[in-house]
């Protein structure tokens, strides 16, 4: 970071310096759930076959969250950690956390893609598949994995790009391969006629194209951190810190895979293809609410951190309110436009009047608990910004593992296949209040601390 980053950090004005991060994070957040959500439009179009193709395409997602949460271990994990440092001065330190990073990035890469390839097709069944949609799912995926690395790559060290309050370079590679996946998809799934396989295609050479800008701009003259070689050797002790707070990102993420399975197991069983294709759809609509107020929380992070480690709390605090109030507002302003117009977005994904129909009726009752899941966002956020992993974790597990997965099992027993729908907002709802109370309670105590030095 230069010498005039460094001091907007530390004591610019607020509000412009959270906007300047922000919105190209939230830019770039939305651009980068538009690899998967092209394709699910797209592919839900296929004439003849696409409503089947959809609901293939979306028993491939615990997979594809899986690897992506793996990325976020290293990144998320590593990037808030190399921000106290460059807050504090340490360079250096920062480096070599940049550097374990990598490596952990590229280890990951290669045991993912031999594992999901070999393991593929029974884990897919086991993921909700069934014998008309099993095909479209391994077509899908055996290409999408090829690019595991890239998906690695991009994802995880976009984040120490954004981490040294360069978001705007950070939203460029993004956008860079968004814009290639939006122009291939078409015209593999169409001109070519290769379908699903198509889709996957144009997604890892879009992902590859992102991979190039990163690695350019962390090897290159304008970074404040740059990847060296002699980083690259595993530290045990680092390697571990980034672990214990990389473990929450990563659980929150991979849960969902957890989530995603429960659901279209359930969906499968008690309501059949239908159902799990209007999971899909669902999906895909709460990503668009919850990924720009990711983007927004992610943008902030590095002001918390780099703040946290130069000791100036009131910054600190003054920063976390605002990201807080934000999240709330934009989490019910969102999810107020999905529960009054559910048709419109489940005509986004599908021509298919029953799918659509389904939608119609679910949608407002799954996105229902969104209103307030803000105060969760916005909390945790604060949390993985202050370095704070056992409590990130344990909100982590506490929303997806400790109460939705039951809710998702025990609901429909009572309910029907309806009441899969019901456990999304009970269980957003309760994790958001317990959020909100944990801070309350934890905040005072975490900024009379320091973090400890790499």
């Amino acid at each position: 970071m230069d010498t005039k980053q460094e001091q907007q950090m530390r004591s610019g004005r607020l509000v412009p310096l959270i906007l300047n991060l922000a919105i190209p994070a939230v830019i770039a957040q939305l651009i980068n759930v538009l690899y998967n959500i092209v394709d699910r439009m797209y592919i839900g179009h296929i004439p003849e076959i696409g409503a089947q193709a959809l609901t293939g395409l979306g028993v491939t997602f615990p997979i594809i969250m899986i690897v992506s949460a793996f990325s976020s271990f290293a990144g998320a994990g590593g990037a808030p950690l190399a921000s106290i440092e460059l807050g504090r001065g340490n360079r250096e330190g920062a480096e070599k956390i940049l550097g374990n990073a990598v490596t952990m990035l590229l280890f990951f890469s290669v045991v993912l893609t031999l594992f999901f390839q070999i393991t593929k097709r029974p884990l897919l069944y086991l993921f909700g598949a069934s014998d008309n949609t099993i095909e479209y799912a391994c077509q899908y995926l055996s290409i999408y994995l090829m690019g595991t690395i890239f998906v690695q790559l991009t994802l995880g060290l976009n984040m120490f790009i954004t981490s040294q309050g360069r978001a705007k370079i950070a939203m460029l590679s993004v956008l860079i391969g968004a814009v290639t996946n939006i122009v291939l998809d078409p015209i593999f799934i169409f001109v070519c006629n290769m379908g699903v396989r198509g889709a996957a295609l144009a997604t890892i050479l879009s992902q590859a194209l992102s991979t190039l800008w990163v690695l350019r701009f962390l090897t290159g003259p304008q970074t404040a951190i740059r990847i060296r070689l002699e980083n690259l050797i595993p530290s045990r002790r680092i390697v571990l810190r980034v672990a214990a707070l990389g473990i929450s990102p990563f659980i929150m993420q991979a849960t969902e895979s957890l989530i995603t399975i429960v659901f279209n197991s359930g969906l499968q069983f008690y309501g059949g293809d239908l159902y799990v294709g209007s999971m899909t759809v669902m999906q895909s609509v709460m990503q668009l609410v919850v990924v720009p107020v990711q983007g927004f929380t992610q943008g902030c992070q590095p002001i918390i951190s780099f703040n946290y480690g130069a000791g100036q709390n009131d910054r600190v605090r003054s920063t976390y309110r605002i990201v807080i109030l934000t999240t709330l507002i934009i989490t019910s302003v969102c999810t107020l436009l999905v529960i009054c117009f559910p048709g419109f977005f489940g005509g986004m994904f599908s021509d298919n009047p029953e799918l659509i129909a389904l939608v119609e009726r679910c949608m407002p009752i799954y996105m229902f608990g969104m209103f307030i899941f803000g105060l969760q966002m916005g909390c945790q956020s604060a949390f993985m910004g202050l370095g704070q992993a056992k409590i990130s974790l344990f909100l982590a597990l506490l929303r997806k593992v400790i109460l939705l997965v039951p809710l998702a099992i025990i609901l429909p027993r009572f309910f029907g296949v309806i009441g899969i729908y019901y456990a999304e907002p009970v269980a957003d709802i309760l994790s958001a209040v317990t959020a909100g109370t944990l801070f309350l309670i934890n905040i005072p105590k975490i900024l009379k601390k320091r973090p400890n030095q790499v």
